[in-house]
Formats: structure tokens, C-alpha cells, sequence
């Protein structure tokens, strides 16, 4: 990492450089924070406009699901929350994780030309010459009522300019598309890219265009012996395919059918 990169990201390079209609133009940028998400909720508590953005070069206590830790050195990666205030039926909110991941890797292979996939549910991959490594992630908070989703914050993280050295420990190893390309990668272009792209998937959301088929195109789990966990029930078997809503379906060796809506899944190991 060079000093351009550390410092390319500021609300007036972002505020120059977005392509959106409206995603990304009320934007907050900090040298560092706790974290994107908890910080954006505070804003839209206090009447944060819809598309707000906050990203910051470093969290100190970065979210990721299962309250795991998502660390990154600073000035290295896109770290971000954007919120949306989308008034949808509470069970389309997970549309926002699907639009998101799709995001994500259209803007990781259009400018770095890397292969890019999906992890169920909410993990970003990118094909390295050691196979498959998780190069970000989304986690998605909401605020729910009868009449459907009031708010939702979107947290985005990718590992952009982390040297392979620097890269962290973790259950699903881990890369970044510096590691993974070769190349160090300009994050004011990379970021431009994801929020436009997100917000034309926003849209066609919207309009009640399920992003269902394009999202289950790109998972990896697919096809895989998996063991997935709810926090109530652990059942493996074969990962199927997904719900119009995104929820997995794993078919365990009986030919029952479980649906997972969160939790965790993991490849099943072979039986030797």
C-alpha cells in the first residue's frame, strides 16, 4: 500500500467521482470509526436520507455475522454501510444481501478480471491459483414492522490492497484482490463502480424484479455437501438450491428437505 492509496477516499473525491442518481450522495467519510454499520445507525436515527453512505479507511471493531470480527489494515480495503429505507414485505429484505453480493462481484471482475462467487450466504470468493478464498463479506441490519422493512443498513467489506502477508486467520481462508491478482487496485474506482452497480440492482428490486435467478447462478455452495446450523437444528446433506427469498435448501440422506434462512454452512468433509 502507497500513500495515494491510503488517502484517495475523502466525501469530496467520492462526492466527485459518483455516477449514482442517488445512492452514495449523502456520504460521511471517516479516518476511523468503530464500526460502518453502528455508526450509520446513529445517523439514520437522526433522519439520515435514503442511500446515505459511510465508509471509513479503518474500524476498530468491524461486524461480521455469528458477531465474528471483519479486520482489515488501515487505508487497505473498502469499508462500508449504506442505508436504505425501502418499505418491502419483511421477507424481500434479504434481497438487499443478494443485490449486494451481485454487486460485489460484477465490480471485482470487471476491474481486476478475477473469477468471483458467492458462499452462502453472505461471502464474497475469488478463484486464486489455491482454489476458492473469501475476499469480502455483507452483513445486512434491519429494522422490521408489520408493515414490512422500515430500514436496513448494508454493510459492506472487501479486501482490497492487503498484502498476502497481512491477510487475517480465519475458518474460510482468506485473500484480497491485491493477493489474488498481483496488482494493486485503485479503491475510489472499485467503490464508484459497486455503488452504481448496486443502485441499478436497487431499482430493478424495486420494481419487484426478484434478483433470485442471477444471485443462485453465482453461489459456489450449490451442488455441495454442506452441514448448515440455524442455531436450533445441524443437518447435512446436499445444497440444492435456494428460495425465491434466498433461503438455502439442503436435502440431507433421507430426502428430507430443510430450508435455512441464516446461520452457518460449511463444506462437508468426504467421507474417507
Amino acid at each position: 500500500m502507497n500513500d495515494s492509496q491510503a488517502t484517495e477516499l475523502n466525501e469530496k473525491t467520492i462526492a466527485e467521482a459518483l455516477t449514482t442518481v442517488w445512492l452514495g450522495h449523502a456520504v460521511h467519510y471517516f479516518d476511523e470509526l468503530d464500526s460502518t454499520n453502528d455508526t450509520l445507525a446513529e445517523l439514520a436515527q437522526a433522519g439520515a436520507p435514503h442511500g446515505t453512505l459511510v465508509i471509513t479507511d479503518y474500524q476498530r471493531q468491524g461486524k461480521g455475522r455469528q458477531q465474528r470480527r471483519w479486520e482489515a489494515p488501515a487505508g487497505s480495503s473498502l469499508l462500508l454501510s449504506l442505508l436504505f429505507r425501502p418499505n418491502w414485505p419483511v421477507e424481500q429484505a434479504n434481497w438487499l444481501v443478494m443485490i449486494g453480493g451481485l454487486a460485489a462481484l460484477r465490480t471485482i471482475e470487471l476491474t481486476t478480471a478475477l473469477a468471483a462467487g458467492l458462499k452462502w450466504p453472505n461471502d464474497v470468493m475469488v478463484r486464486t491459483g489455491e482454489g476458492w478464498r473469501k475476499a469480502g463479506g455483507l452483513l445486512l441490519e434491519t429494522s422490521l414492522s408489520d408493515a414490512g422493512v422500515e430500514q436496513a443498513i448494508l454493510g459492506i467489506g472487501l479486501n482490497v490492497n492487503i498484502p498476502a502477508a497481512d491477510l487475517p486467520a480465519a475458518d474460510t481462508p482468506a485473500t484480497s484482490l491485491l493477493a489474488a491478482s498481483g496488482h494493486s487496485v485503485p479503491r475510489l474506482p472499485l467503490l464508484v463502480r459497486l455503488l452504481q452497480t448496486l443502485e441499478s440492482l436497487y431499482e430493478a428490486a424495486a420494481e419487484g424484479h426478484s434478483p433470485e435467478r442471477f444471485w443462485t447462478e453465482r453461489l459456489l455452495t450449490l451442488g455441495q455437501q454442506v452441514t448448515g446450523s440455524d442455531g436450533e437444528h445441524t443437518v447435512s446433506g446436499l445444497a440444492t438450491g435456494t428460495d425465491n427469498w434466498g433461503r438455502l435448501l439442503v436435502r440431507d440422506d433421507a430426502g428430507r428437505t430443510y430450508t435455512f434462512a441464516a446461520g452457518d454452512v460449511t463444506l462437508r468433509k468426504k467421507r474417507r
